[in-house]
């Protein structure tokens, strides 16, 4: 028998029979699907269908596994989320695509501009350091690094077409400018790094004849070179720089703000070779180059000290020395000299503990120089004059404290006078005796010891002075002789010129001001002077240190046609002795007033076989040098013995 599928529609029309078709297969009952059963097709649905039936019947008689029907979606539901999940995603790309290009456009732009933007530093020339003359000390020359941006060097087209292109011409072009071989340049020259340094420090000529030729990718930088014309001459003063521009001493550190200038800088941008964009905005802003510091040394005088201080510790076998020339009316240091010294051109070459300034920080007791601050005190106030009497044995006790002279002597008989030229331990007590450890202590400090100068250089020591408190037994007596308490070259050496400016001590000063680029000078600030004694006072000590210097040629401090006064001293340390000689001249109007000290003598030497030679030496140079004419008048003899 033919298939229904293929015959007429059943009672109700062909609609109606797919409703009740569509009944049968939801449960497997319907009209249309027992008319069914005899054909092969509709078999296989029906059986399909009881057997689902079955199933079902089975799982709820619990007689097998309970298999779920499978779950058909909407396809009209899947379509919707599908537009929604894309609708999402174009509006938050084209969010984004607004915000890049709209309103975030000028922050990304500036970004953009931030990567190829270079900034490169203009150094300023660091300002010249000249004596009180004018000569000049330092110096800061103009020097060019050299530079290259290898990936650039290949688009290199000479004039000459001779020379090829690229690296092979810019090889031969610049190896004699730079005196290199063909085979150095091109390595220099060839490789993929945007900055690699050519050579530093080449003159200014030679930079303008590589930057003639006009190589792409070959730039170059201006930096300074610090070099020092005199060399030796007042680099303890001076001070020195690195290598890297950086300062490292003396004036160089102290007066660096002055010194430095400020640098300037230009920027530019450049493309992914590293070549400049020329169409964009390029800015330079011009270096300010350094004021010169003008200092009151004088190269001359400066030289001088240097030799004569080299020559004196050398002869007694010393380990080192400093002289101080001192203008006691202003404070002006005319010079600073120490041995050892360096050469800052190369002050790598020279031990750190030579670097410094031992003027300024070697500590040590100033000896019998010291006597003339006890006598000064006692002077003060009104309790001895120069002709008051001692009486002098070798040794003597005072409290249970043994002090005794420095050579061996029979009992003398002594007026204050005499007790400085002779240079008595026992009779400077004896004076000491006659004031206050109040007193002395109060004396000592106006004379600036135990205090920085304020000098204005690094490294100063102030030098040790201990309160009154701790003056216990023996160290009351020393002190009045110069030990007990440490002083510094320059300290001392300002203390004693006080007596040659009527009592008042002015502040050292190595400094005399700067020098901006037209020339004009601005002095600088000095302190006002100290009183440390009275006129009076200061008078009579200058008698006292005239009458102690004999004006003749056996005399190792005379110094020719001048009246010269100062006194010696000589201390022990750990290290050996000092020996020491201060004095000024002319000592009836005194101007300058010198210092020299030789430290780390191997044997008892005194200042007088050791310093008073060298000091007479730099002392009539240094008169003559600053055409300070003798003032005609004899030096003064006082009494010494009663």
């Amino acid at each position: 028998m033919a298939s229904t599928s293929g015959g007429r529609p059943g009672p109700g029309g062909s609609r109606g029979g797919g409703r009740r078709g569509g009944d049968a297969r939801r449960d497997g009952s319907g009209e249309g699907g027992r008319r069914a059963r005899s054909t092969g097709s509709t078999s296989a649905r029906r059986g399909a269908t009881a057997s689902r039936s079955a199933a079902r019947g089975s799982a709820s008689r619990g007689t097998g596994p309970l298999i779920p029907a499978p779950r058909v979606g909407e396809p009209m539901v899947r379509r919707r989320l599908m537009l929604a999940l894309m609708g999402g995603a174009a509006v938050t790309l084209g969010g984004r695509l607004v915000w890049v290009q709209g309103l975030d456009a000028s922050a990304r732009a500036a970004e953009a501009v931030d990567q190829r933007e270079v900034d490169r530093t203009i150094a300023a020339l660091r300002g010249e350091i000249v004596d009180r003359n004018g000569a000049v000390l330092a110096r800061s020359v103009e020097r060019y690094d050299l530079w290259v941006n290898q990936m650039q060097v290949s688009d290199f087209e000479p004039d000459d077409e001779e020379l090829g292109t690229g690296v092979k011409a810019a090889a031969k072009v610049l190896s004699p400018l730079l005196d290199w071989d063909m085979d150095e340049a091109e390595k220099q020259l060839t490789g993929d790094r945007g900055f690699v340094y050519l050579r530093k420090n080449v003159e200014p000529d030679v930079r303008e004849a590589v930057m003639s030729q006009k190589i792409p990718g070959i730039g170059s930088d201006r930096v300074s070179q610090r070099v020092y014309p005199a060399g030796k001459i007042g680099a303890n003063v001076i001070g020195f720089v690195g290598g890297d521009g950086k300062s490292l001493g003396g004036a160089e550190l102290m007066y660096d703000e002055n010194l430095r200038g400020t640098d300037g800088k230009t920027s530019y941008q450049r493309g992914a070779g590293g070549q400049v964009i020329p169409t964009a905005k390029q800015t330079t802003k011009e270096a300010v180059d350094g004021d010169d510091l003008v200092l009151t040394i004088d190269e001359n005088l400066q030289w001088k000290a240097q030799e004569v201080l080299a020559d004196t510790v050398k002869k007694f076998n010393a380990d080192a020395g400093s002289a101080v020339i001192y203008n006691v009316r202003t404070g002006e240091l005319l010079a600073l000299a120490d041995y050892p010294t360096f050469d800052p051109n190369e002050f790598g070459k020279t031990p750190a503990d030579q670097l410094g300034n031992q003027s300024l920080s070697n500590v040590f007791e100033p000896g019998s120089t010291g006597k003339l601050l006890t006598v000064a005190c006692a002077l003060e106030k009104g309790k001895v004059t120069p002709k008051s009497e001692y009486t002098i044995p070798y040794t003597m006790d005072f409290d249970g404290n043994r002090i005794k002279d420095s050579h061996h002597h029979e009992t003398q008989r002594l007026t204050l006078a005499g007790v400085l030229k002779e240079s008595s331990n026992v009779g400077t007590v004896q004076i000491a005796r006659t004031v206050t450890n109040e007193e002395r202590y109060s004396t000592l400090k106006a004379f600036g010891i135990g205090e920085k100068t304020g000098i204005g250089l690094p490294g100063e020591s102030g030098g040790i002075l201990h309160p009154v408190s701790d003056w216990h037994g023996r160290m009351a007596y020393t002190i009045a002789f110069g030990q007990g308490y440490s002083v510094t070259p320059i300290q001392m050496t300002a203390a004693i010129g006080a007596f040659g400016n009527d009592g008042v001590r002015m502040q050292p000063t190595v400094v005399a001001g700067t020098r901006d680029e037209n020339g004009v000078i601005t002095a600088a600030t000095t302190a006002k002077g100290v009183r440390a004694c009275s006129s009076d006072t200061a008078r009579t000590v200058r008698a006292l240190m005239d009458n102690d210097v004999d004006d003749d040629e056996e005399s190792n401090a005379a110094v020719p046609n001048y009246a010269v006064g100062g006194k010696t001293g000589t201390a022990e340390s750990g290290a050996g002795y000092t020996a020491s000689f201060i004095g000024m001249a002319p000592i009836d109007d005194p101007e300058i007033a010198v210092g020299v000290f030789v430290y780390g003598l191997k044997t008892f030497l005194s200042g007088n076989t050791v310093s008073a030679p060298a000091f007479s030496e730099i002392m009539q140079y240094t008169l003559q040098s600053q055409g300070i004419a003798p003032t005609g008048k004899k030096g003064r003899t006082l009494e010494d013995e009663w």
